[in-house]
């Protein structure tokens, strides 16, 4: 079975400040932290997703059993610590979900809204921070479903992209249930992640 982590992205490969002078690059920027996303669980009869960092080290997961409503998502770290919770909310227009730090049931940190509009419009979907949380909102556009959109800021720079997987070496080509997730400076790599669990909760099983 080809292995769906990677060794460290070429993207990634950013020359130390002093090698960066000596070749005439000038400022150096942060390099993104690049993980790969596996659309599965690690446990028999879950749904959910595990997630690489650029070293092939277990970064996130989490994992669903089939027999949820799905009203409750958890997202954990590699030894299975909770650090956000994500409930749908009810009594709401549209896909609502409100995200949490760890497993609280108060003091929400963000909300993720679905775009909705009836004009063809590239808007996924929102991130609006609540009274303790994010301190900046974002908007996702693209598709989904194509692995292919980007998270931006208020100030329309992009934080954050998802996009395929690049075919290996050998010529293996992944699916959509392996990508990438690219995080660049602002925007912490845990909300990144939440983006993704909540663009499959709202756009997962449809085209587009």
């Amino acid at each position: 079975m080809t292995k769906v982590h990677p060794n460290i992205s070429a993207e990634s490969r950013t020359p130390p400040p002093s090698v960066a002078a000596a070749i005439g690059v000038g400022e150096v920027e942060t390099p993104p932290e690049v993980l790969t996303v596996w659309k599965k669980s690690l446990l028999f009869n879950c749904n959910g997703f595990t997630v690489f960092d650029a070293k092939g080290n277990l970064a996130f997961r989490v994992d669903n059993y089939v027999s949820d409503n799905r009203g409750e998502i958890v997202l954990m770290d590699s030894s299975g610590k909770p650090l956000l919770t994500f409930r749908r909310k009810k009594l709401s227009l549209g896909d609502h979900w409100v995200v949490y730090n760890g497993e609280e049931h108060s003091n929400p940190l963000f909300s993720v809204k679905k775009h909705v509009t009836f004009l063809n419009s590239k808007s996924l979907a929102h991130v609006t921070p609540c009274g303790g949380g994010a301190a900046r909102g974002f908007f996702i556009e693209g598709s989904y479903t194509r692995r292919s959109c980007s998270v931006y800021d208020d100030s329309r720079r992009q934080v954050a992209e998802i996009r395929r997987k690049e075919a290996t070496a050998g010529g293996v080509r992944f699916g959509v249930d392996v990508f990438r997730l690219v995080v660049r400076p602002g925007i912490d790599v845990t909300v990144a992640m939440a983006v993704v669990i909540l663009l499959e909760q709202m756009f997962g099983s449809r085209k587009g």
